[in-house]
C-alpha cells in the first residue's frame, strides 16, 4: 500500500513538471492576512496581461475561498475531461482575449464550506497542478489564501521554477506587519518577490476630488523599501472595483478608462517588465 501511495505521488509530481514546463512563467498573489483584495488584484492582473495578447491561465488555489469564477461571472461550468486531463474554462471577452481558468468551485456546491486538514489541502492542490491540462501559456497566475500556510508552501514546493510572488498588502499597520511575513516567507523558500502591491490606497471623493486616505496611505512603498524589494504601484479604494466585482465583470472589463484600471495596468506592465527581465522569450 505505502509503496502504490509512493508511486501515486512520484507519477503527480512529474506530471506536474510536465505540465508546468510549457508554462513560461508561473507567479503566486498572496497576501499575509485576508480582507486585502489579493483575489481581485489576481484576477485583474491576470486579465491585463490577457489583454497584450499573452496566454494566460490563472488557477484559483484559495480552498476555503474560491472566488475567482464569481468574479468573471462564470457559473455552471461545463468541465472537459480528455486523455489529456481536465480542460480548465475558458473565459473569453472580446475587449480582452482569452483567459483559462481552474477553481476549486468549480467542483463543490456554492454554499458548502471545506473542511480539511492541511494535508487533504496540499493533495487537491496537487491534483490542480497534475490533472488540469493547461498548455502552452506565457503566464500562470495562482491565488492563493492568506497566510503562510500549507497551501502556499505547497505551491512554491511542487511548481518549477517558480518566477516570482506578488504580495498584495492594504497601507494599514496590521496588513503591513504581515505582508512583511510573507515578504520574509517568499524569501525563504528561494522565491523571488516581484513586487508589493499596495490595494486600497486612497479614495477619491466623487464630489469634490480630493483624495481621502481612509486607510492610511505609503505603507506598502515603506515596507518594500524597507525589505529590498520593489514595489509595484497603488491600487485607489474604489467602490466601482467591488461592484463590478460583485457583477462578474472586472474594473477592466467594465470601465477599462477608470484611473483604478488604469493603476493596475501599471502594475501589469512592472510585471511583464519583471519578466522579460528574466527571459527574452517573452
Amino acid at each position: 500500500m505505502e509503496k502504490e501511495i509512493k508511486s501515486s505521488r512520484e507519477h503527480m509530481i512529474e506530471m506536474i513538471k510536465k505540465r508546468m514546463s510549457k508554462i513560461k512563467y508561473k507567479i503566486p498573489v498572496f497576501s499575509g492576512k485576508g480582507g486585502v483584495g489579493k483575489t481581485t488584484v489576481a484576477v485583474n492582473l491576470s486579465l491585463g496581461l490577457a489583454m497584450k495578447k499573452y496566454g494566460v491561465g490563472i488557477l484559483d488555489a484559495d480552498i476555503h475561498g474560491p472566488n475567482v469564477p464569481k468574479m468573471l461571472g462564470i457559473s455552471n461550468p461545463n468541465l472537459m475531461p480528455t486523455t489529456d486531463g481536465i480542460l480548465p474554462i475558458e473565459f473569453v471577452h472580446s475587449d480582452i482575449g482569452k483567459l483559462e481558468v481552474m477553481s476549486l468551485a468549480f467542483y463543490i456546491e456554492r454554499d458548502t464550506p471545506v473542511i480539511w486538514r492541511g494535508p487533504l489541502k496540499s493533495s487537491a492542490i496537487m491534483q490542480f497542478l497534475s490533472e488540469v491540462h493547461w498548455g502552452e501559456l506565457d503566464f500562470l497566475i495562482v491565488d492563493l489564501p492568506p497566510g503562510t500556510g500549507d497551501e502556499l508552501l505547497t505551491i512554491v514546493q511542487l511548481i518549477p521554477n517558480v518566477t516570482g510572488s506578488i504580495i498584495v498588502t492594504t497601507p494599514q499597520d496590521v496588513a503591513l506587519l504581515d505582508s512583511r511575513k510573507a515578504v520574509n516567507f517568499s524569501k525563504k523558500v528561494g522565491v523571488e518577490v516581484i513586487g508589493v502591491i499596495e490595494n486600497m490606497s486612497g479614495f477619491i471623493c466623487p464630489k469634490c476630488h480630493e483624495e481621502i486616505n481612509i486607510f492610511k496611505r505609503g505603507g506598502g512603498e515603506r515596507s518594500a523599501m524597507e525589505l529590498g524589494v520593489k514595489f509595484l504601484g497603488r491600487i485607489p479604494l474604489d467602490p466601482e472595483i467591488v461592484i463590478s466585482g460583485d457583477e462578474g465583470k472586472p474594473i477592466l472589463i467594465k470601465n477599462p478608462n477608470s484611473f483604478a484600471a488604469k493603476k493596475i495596468l501599471e502594475i501589469v506592465e512592472k510585471v511583464e517588465s519583471f519578466c522579460k527581465s528574466k527571459s527574452n522569450s517573452i
